[in-house]
């Protein structure tokens, strides 16, 4: 009896008959891939599309006694290759998991399996005053499921935090299939080491989230305010917005575009509609202010001077229909990009005042290699997004030359690879040199006792040096 038939076993008549197991090798080779333009060489043996919790435990459990590597995977809208179902592995796709368990107005949490969409949990919540804080720009097609597993951030992690804040307890499914639950349905809870928090980030490598409890917000009330700025220069974008943090003013939202970008997103949208939302045509770097809640407009009105005083050309949008395109405008980045050939969009989180310097090592590297790198950043925490267009099916060998001169730059500024993205494979190499070999190897160790076969996502994110 091979894996196949054991894991065909305990699934049972009914999983199989409503298509839980697949061997279907279009399939296969779709899950090989992610948003990221990375494919995994090989192929995947299966693919389960769990629908409970019970096929997540029967696959590792098959998994565990035939040694046979397991890739979680949700939406497959990763941009780090942490969900590509590898050579010889099993696919453990739970974006199917997809119900809303429980809404507790009077607690402030919701209770969801992992394959729920972020936008969908948004418009269940929105009746109740709520909604659930982070904001990736794949919100409309990515899972909490898949934010949790990377640490997830967007749009709005100046104010309300990163996926780590939002999530308050897990259900997690271990190697062998044991169920352990973590965390507290309670705001406060210090029991124990903090497993709820390692767990988030993890990318799949220490066990299989089934459901999460993650904590709610009220909607601000009011109408957010949005304004924008045109300066000369990126450098001088980045030092404006250096300046509102701290002026201790607390942006919703602040995204900074650099001119490539705009670049992009004019020749993708036309330069008409980019005239008509900027008040003047692209080339210049774009810092886009939101705020929201009941101070929005004077916290406005403050973040205004200080931009006018650092060079912007200030605008204020006339409403929050007209701050709504305005971030629909930095949405489009991803998709102006990706109509111009094949994306790698990297992250990389620097302190925020040292933002400034950051746009001018991505401006020497640019120039260094004669590549473009349109970039955009989440200027309220520091998060940049340097992007590469290329031709063809493999990353070219400058390309990786100018990302790993990116990631040394944003280190010995005193930042990080990954912001929000998480490691999964194209980031690997470098983990050693951002932990140091102490850290390093404690991880290893630690994921060792949660994975002690070894089966987990192997390759992705300790997976090589």
């Amino acid at each position: 009896m091979d894996v196949l038939d054991w894991l065909s076993s305990a699934l049972g008549e009914e999983a199989l008959a409503d298509g839980v197991l697949t061997t279907d090798p279009a399939l296969l080779d779709a899950a090989r891939t992610d948003r990221s333009g990375w494919a995994a060489e090989g192929s995947p043996r299966a693919i389960v599309t769990a629908r409970s919790v019970e096929h997540v435990q029967a696959t590792l459990r098959a998994a565990s006694e035939f040694r046979v590597p397991v890739v979680p995977r949700g939406a497959g809208t990763g941009l780090a290759g942490g969900a590509n179902g590898t050579d010889g592995s099993i696919v453990l796709d739970v974006s199917s998991m997809n119900r809303i368990l429980e809404i507790s107005a009077e607690d402030q949490l919701a209770v969801v399996e992992p394959g729920v969409i972020n936008g969908d949990l948004n418009t269940a919540l929105a009746p109740y005053g709520l909604f659930f804080a982070p904001d990736p720009a794949s919100k409309a097609i990515s899972t909490v499921g898949g934010n949790i597993a990377t640490n997830a951030g967007g749009l709005l992690c100046a104010k309300y935090g990163v996926t780590r804040e939002a999530v308050l307890a897990l259900t997690v499914v271990l190697a062998d299939g044991r169920i352990v639950r973590t965390g507290h349905r309670t705001v406060k809870g210090v029991t124990g080491y903090d497993l709820t928090a390692l767990f988030v980030g993890s990318e799949g490598t220490l066990g299989v989230i089934v459901e999460a409890t993650v904590r709610v917000q009220p909607i601000p009330p009011g109408e957010p305010v949005t304004l924008g700025a045109l300066f000369a220069d990126v450098r001088a974008a980045a030092e404006a917005s250096a300046r509102i943090t701290a002026a201790q003013l607390r942006p919703a939202v602040m995204e900074l575009l650099d001119a490539p970008s705009l670049e992009r997103i004019s020749a993708y949208l036309g330069r008409d509609r980019i005239e008509e939302a900027f008040g003047a045509s692209a080339g210049a770097a774009y810092l886009l202010v939101q705020f929201d809640g009941p101070t929005a407009g004077a916290d406005a009105g403050a973040a205004g001077r200080l931009l006018g005083e650092t060079g912007g050309s200030v605008r204020v949008a006339a409403d929050s229909e007209e701050g709504e395109r305005l971030l629909a405008l930095r949405r489009a980045f991803h998709p102006a990009l990706a109509s111009g050939g094949e994306v790698l969009i990297e992250d990389v989180a620097v302190p925020r005042s040292r933002m400034p310097e950051m746009f001018a090592a991505i401006e020497r590297i640019s120039e260094r290699y004669g590549i473009p790198i349109p970039t955009v950043a989440h200027a309220g925490d520091g998060n940049l997004h340097p992007n590469f267009v290329y031709t063809g099916d493999t990353v070219p060998d400058a390309v990786w030359d100018a990302a790993n001169d990116l990631f040394r730059a944003a280190i010995q500024l005193g930042g990080t690879l990954t912001g929000e993205h998480g490691v999964g494979v194209l980031k690997r190499r470098w983990l050693a040199d951002e932990l140091g070999p102490d850290s390093y190897e404690l991880q290893v160790k630690l994921k060792s006792v949660f994975d002690p076969l070894g089966i987990l996502n192997p390759g992705k994110v300790f997976g090589g040096r």
